[in-house]
Parts: structure tokens; C-alpha cells; sequence
């Protein structure tokens, strides 16, 4: 193998992926692997769907990019789609999730300084959280592992306990600015808030004059059975940021807002070189256009069922290795009494990919398309490879 020169910042296993088909995908040696991790809840409608490969390569054959410069028909489109759909009056085209998180938090800090209340700065997040890797971002997260090595902290980033609503209470004042909380915790165990406890944020952002941010780059785009996490809870934030299965495997993202919560968004005060080109916009239209048909959604209800069956029976079966089933819908993790990823490398090498996330969980993200053979599939993985874990540990 030559020497590598990509930056060491990820430790990726040997496999070199070269294909992909739905829920499958080929290596460089031809064998066939089951994803159930889907580039990180990234390929919402499995890999090279055929609705996806149409409207890149029709588009690719147009136009590339033009910049903001220009207005970009396509992003008119798609804006006007999730605004048919959701809370947003306005939304504003990323290339990332980081991205969209970034101008989620310049939007709320904006709107206070646009009503005369530049003291409102601070920025309450929750422990375990994650919203990128940008500086802003890994402030506003809940790992204090980010912040290693990148100098002091910003000012203005406060984390509560998971979960508490008195401690946002407590921390909450006249200088806070919003709160920005996932749906579903990714990276910090894949943990879904209750529906009660987004319901008191919303009631305390109203009662106490500051905005409400929900991170719905994982949780979003129908992976927990509505297009929007938050839409189980029957509650609307101030302020959304979206990615990853927007765009179906294409690099895009968005962030949006009510106009009110964006008022302080005026010309000249962000933007972006190739968020929202045209590339990006083709597929992001024909991805929401299937994300929105109510049978996709049927079925992600349908087979998240069925996964949760499975895992639950996972549970039953390893009393001594499993504690607990978590997360929401195709957001599902297996919390763990070991380091998952051990697990993670027996599942590769039985031809199934799964994640990790913090706080011993291995988790699970497929293609929304996933049906009930394959998820069946690597439920019977999973419980070789705890079988396995055991009698290893026993021997």
C-alpha cells in the first residue's frame, strides 16, 4: 500500500468502496457489504438511486455553477417546497451541515442585535451533542474532546444536562440567545429527547424572549418517520438546520427560519461561493420530491417497527452486553456494556456496516429504502457478532 498523504484525522478500515446499489455496496475486491450506516444517515434513498443519477447528469450537462451572484432557479424551487412543508418562511442554502449550523447561530444572535438587544448572545446546547466541526460549532457542542488543543473557548456557549429542563431554566436569561438542540443526539449516544421535553423548550423560548434552534441535520429529512424530527413533538422551532439526506449523498444543506427569527439577515451579512449551485439543486428537488411522497414515509414507519423489534429481541438475548435500545425510527442505537467498536469490526467482516456514537452505542442508520429481509439480516449479524463477543470473553 503507498503512503498516504490525506490528512491522518480519521482511521478508516482497509475496505475501498467502488459501487454502490440501494442498500448495497461493492469493494475493490467485489465483495458485497450491507449498509446499514448510509455515509452517516447521508443516503436517504439508498445509493445511485436511479430518481438521483437522472437529475445530476441532466443537470451536469447544463450548468455547474454561477455563485450567488445570480439568482439560481433551482434554489427558488427547493425553498419553495420546504416552505409548502414546514415552519420556514426563508431558507438559505449551505454545502454542509456544519454550515447550515453556523448560520443558524449568526441568525439568532442577529435577530436580538436587530431588536435592539445585542446583549443576547449566549448560546444554551446539551451535553453529548454535536453540531460539527467548525470553531463555532464545536463551542456550541457538548464535547468538551472537540475544544482539545484549538485555544480557549468562545465566549457565549453554555451546556445544560440532557434532558433537564429546569437546568435551561436555571442557565437561561437576559443574555441568551437561543437554544439549539437535536431531536435526536447522533454522536451522543443516539438519544431521543420526548416529545414533553420539546414542548418545554418551546414554551420556555416564548415565555423567555429567546430563540429556539433545532439541529435536525441527522435526525431530519424522514429519518425518524416524518420529514422533520420535531414534527412528532407538534411544535415549530424559530430557527431549523438540515443536511445530510437533503441532498441524497450530494454535499447540501440549508438553514431556515421564520422571517422574524431571520430579520436580522439582511444583504451583505452572510454567504456562501457553492451553496445552493445548480448540481446541488437538481438533486436536492428530486430527493425532497421522494422524501415527501407519503409511502416513503408509510414504509420508513413500517420497517423502523420492524427494526426496533429486532433490536429489542437483541436486548432479550444479551442481557450481559446490551443495556438498552435507543433513538428513534431509522435513528436507532444499541447501547452497550463494551466499546462497540470491536463489534462494529466483526459486523465489516461479515459483510454488514453499522456506526458508533458516543457513550458505548453502535448505531444504526440505513437507507430509507431498507426492507424487511435486509433489516432482518443484519439483526441476525449483529447477534452472531454479540454471540461471538461472548464466547470470546469466555474462553
Amino acid at each position: 500500500m503507498p503512503e498516504s498523504h490525506i490528512l491522518p484525522v480519521y482511521s478508516p478500515p482497509e475496505q475501498i468502496f467502488v459501487r454502490g446499489e440501494g442498500c448495497w455496496i461493492w469493494d475493490d475486491k467485489g465483495d458485497k457489504y450491507l449498509d446499514c450506516i448510509a455515509g452517516i444517515a447521508v443516503n436517504a434513498l439508498g445509493h445511485a438511486a436511479p430518481v438521483l443519477q437522472k437529475a445530476l447528469t441532466e443537470q451536469a450537462a447544463k450548468l455547474w455553477h454561477t455563485s450567488n451572484m445570480f439568482k439560481v432557479q433551482g434554489q427558488e424551487e427547493l425553498a419553495a417546497k420546504y416552505v409548502r412543508d414546514c415552519f420556514a418562511e426563508v431558507v438559505f442554502f449551505t454545502n454542509s451541515g456544519t454550515e447550515a449550523i453556523e448560520g443558524a447561530l449568526k441568525t439568532a444572535r442577529k435577530y436580538h442585535t436587530a431588536n435592539n438587544n445585542p446583549e443576547r448572545v449566549d448560546i444554551i446546547g446539551f451535553q453529548g451533542s454535536f453540531h460539527g466541526r467548525s470553531y463555532a460549532a464545536i463551542n456550541a457542542s457538548g464535547n468538551p474532546s472537540y475544544l482539545d488543543g484549538f485555544g480557549p473557548r468562545l465566549p457565549g456557549y453554555i451546556q445544560a444536562p440532557w434532558g433537564d429542563l429546569d437546568a435551561v431554566k436555571k442557565l437561561a436569561g437576559p443574555t441568551t440567545a437561543a437554544v439549539i438542540i437535536e431531536p435526536v443526539q447522533g454522536e451522543g449516544g443516539v438519544r431521543a429527547v420526548s416529545d414533553e421535553y420539546i414542548r418545554g423548550l418551546r414554551k420556555l423560548a416564548d415565555e423567555m424572549g429567546f430563540l429556539l434552534i433545532f439541529d435536525e441535520v441527522q435526525s431530519g429529512a424522514g429519518r425518524t418517520g416524518k420529514m422533520w424530527a420535531h414534527q412528532w413533538a407538534g411544535v415549530t422551532p424559530d430557527i431549523m438546520a438540515v443536511a445530510k439526506g437533503v441532498g441524497g449523498g450530494f454535499p447540501m444543506g440549508a438553514f431556515m427560519a421564520t422571517k422574524n427569527a431571520a430579520k436580522g439577515m439582511v444583504k451583505g451579512v452572510h454567504g456562501t461561493t457553492f451553496g445552493g449551485n445548480p448540481l446541488a439543486m437538481a438533486v436536492g428537488n428530486a430527493c425532497y420530491d421522494e422524501l415527501a411522497k407519503p409511502a416513503l414515509m408509510e414504509h420508513v414507519n413500517k420497517i423502523a417497527n420492524h427494526l426496533t423489534q429486532g433490536l429489542e429481541s437483541l436486548r432479550d438475548r444479551h442481557p450481559d452486553l446490551v443495556v438498552a435500545v435507543t433513538g428513534r425510527g431509522l435513528l436507532r442505537g444499541l447501547k452497550l456494556k463494551i466499546d462497540p467498536k470491536p463489534i462494529q469490526g466483526v459486523l465489516r467482516d461479515r459483510k454488514v456496516l453499522v456506526g458508533v456514537a458516543g457513550d458505548n452505542v453502535l448505531r444504526l442508520a440505513p437507507p430509507l429504502i431498507i426492507d424487511e429481509a435486509q433489516v432482518s439480516y443484519a439483526i441476525d449479524a449483529i447477534d452472531a457478532a454479540l454471540t461471538a463477543q461472548i464466547v470470546q470473553a469466555s474462553a
